[in-house]
């Protein structure tokens, strides 16, 4: 979901960049409809940021790529994947979350069954797979499905079999190959690295709720 957005400006004392508030999230959040929206209504969970809430966008096995309509709330078709790969596993974002590209932090989960689009689930981070999107960040948090008693053990990437994490990698490298856009991915990070990343992407959505109560 790389998109221009947030514009960097300077760094923190954690070395995450500081980012400009982007004016059309704000007004998103201070102009609110009387149905639930995912991303601000639903809460992220009591166990975050290591077990966290989290809303599949798209199925295990899906060749549709579905993403959050940020206006209405709801689940659209953004397209069909141009390639013929199917998502290895549930995707989907973490609410009341945001990144640099002013999307909520995404999310695989892996777990045993495919889940239906809109509906939201517990996680754990494991991991997180950095990730370059014709030349912007995008960064993936790899997690597991926290009621699943096959993937619920799991605590760090380092446990998964490299054939899954090799399989991960691949669809990433390839699923946008035939739109002719180029994406990158880098050497998995650790279970450490996916929960500085999610406390950062919750200050910063903080940032923006502070924001919206001062218009």
């Amino acid at each position: 979901m790389a998109k221009n957005g947030g514009e960097a400006s300077g760094r923190t004392s954690s070395g995450f960049p500081q980012v400009v508030l982007n004016e059309r999230i704000l007004n998103s959040m201070s102009r609110r409809s009387i149905a639930a929206h995912p991303w601000h209504d639903l809460e992220i969970g009591p166990g975050a940021p290591s077990v966290f809430n989290c809303v599949v966008e798209i199925g295990k096995g899906s060749k549709v790529k579905y993403e959050l309509d940020k206006t209405s709330g709801l689940i659209k078709v953004d397209r069909v994947l141009y390639s013929s790969v199917v998502y290895p596993h549930n995707y989907g974002f973490i609410p009341r979350t945001i990144c640099e590209d002013s999307d909520p932090m995404d999310v695989l989960v892996l777990m045993q069954e495919p889940v239906l689009p809109c509906t939201f689930l517990r996680a754990r981070a494991i991991g997180l797979m950095p990730m370059i999107d014709q030349g912007e960040k995008d960064d993936k948090i790899i997690a597991v499905c926290a009621d699943d008693p096959e993937f619920r053990h799991y605590k760090d990437i380092k446990e998964l079999p490299p054939h899954r994490l090799a399989e991960i990698r691949r669809f990433f490298e390839d699923y946008k190959k035939n739109e002719n856009k180029k994406v990158d991915v880098e050497d998995f990070l650790p279970a450490e690295s996916a929960i500085e990343a999610i406390k950062y992407s919750m200050d910063l959505y903080a940032s923006y709720i502070v924001e919206s109560l001062r218009q």
